[in-house]
């Protein structure tokens, strides 16, 4: 990638979970990219954190990227995701690119043992909330001349590895949902993926192998381009689980 390319230009992108890991090195790269980025998160210190990081990748680019939005809230709060894009149509518009990628890994325990608190917030922030922002998104992707979404998945949600009955649930869930919707939309401008990043080196990917060596994995950055080319405005590509290539 070249400093300072504009692929992304005057494009505005909503990420959630854009506080740390995959979230965060996407808002970074669709900022140097030339897109306007709505940074979502739990965390307001970890998404100032990550806009002083955009601010610097752009000095160190010569150039100015354009003030960040950042939004602290909570994805199990459906009022909140609600709001946000009321927010977005009142200041902006349009939506131009939504990647969801906020989720929990959750409890990592023998299925009968998931407490029902925890079961009930799993479904709320990695199913319900994509499907909140999917209902808030699609007329303000719609006002987009390319309206492009993306969601973040995992092999998990085609696999039966133990003690993983939340994580695997609410992605297949997802899965099911995005096509789903992808399958609505597939008549009309918008364009809608599911990305599958494979292992990268992330606290979540950590935590949930932790007899691993995360260094024996590449780092969020190395997975952005995908997310670069699904954003574009040339993307084609709809309804498909898009494997990341990771590049250096």
């Amino acid at each position: 990638m070249a400093n300072g390319s504009s692929r992304l230009e005057g494009r505005i992108a909503l990420i959630t979970g854009a506080s740390r890991g995959i979230g965060a090195a996407v808002a970074r790269r669709f900022a140097r990219e030339g897109a306007q980025v709505i940074l979502a998160a739990r965390t307001t210190g970890g998404l100032e954190e990550v806009d002083d990081l955009i601010r610097k990748d752009a000095a160190a680019d010569g150039r100015t990227a354009p003030p960040a939005t950042l939004v602290p809230m909570d994805l199990a709060n459906g009022d909140e995701i609600d709001g946000l894009a009321v927010a977005i149509a009142e200041r902006f518009g349009r939506l131009d690119v939504l990647v969801g990628n906020a989720a929990l890994l959750g409890p990592q325990t023998p299925t009968p043992q998931i407490e029902p608190p925890d079961w009930d917030r799993m479904l709320a922030v990695n199913v319900t909330a994509n499907w909140r922002l999917i209902r808030g998104a699609e007329p303000l992707l719609r006002a987009s001349d390319a309206g492009r979404a993306m969601f973040v998945t995992s092999g998990a949600a085609r696999s039966a590895r133990a003690y993983r009955a939340c994580y695997a649930v609410t992605k297949a869930a997802l899965e099911v949902l995005v096509r789903v919707w992808a399958a609505e939309t597939e008549k009309t401008p918008i364009r809608v993926n599911i990305v599958d990043p494979g292992g990268v080196r992330t606290e979540m990917h950590a935590e949930a192998f932790p007899g691993l060596d995360p260094m024996q994995f590449p780092p969020p950055e190395a997975v952005t381009e995908t997310f670069v080319e699904l954003a574009e405005t040339a993307c084609r590509r709809h309804g498909e689980i898009v494997r990341a290539q990771k590049r250096a």
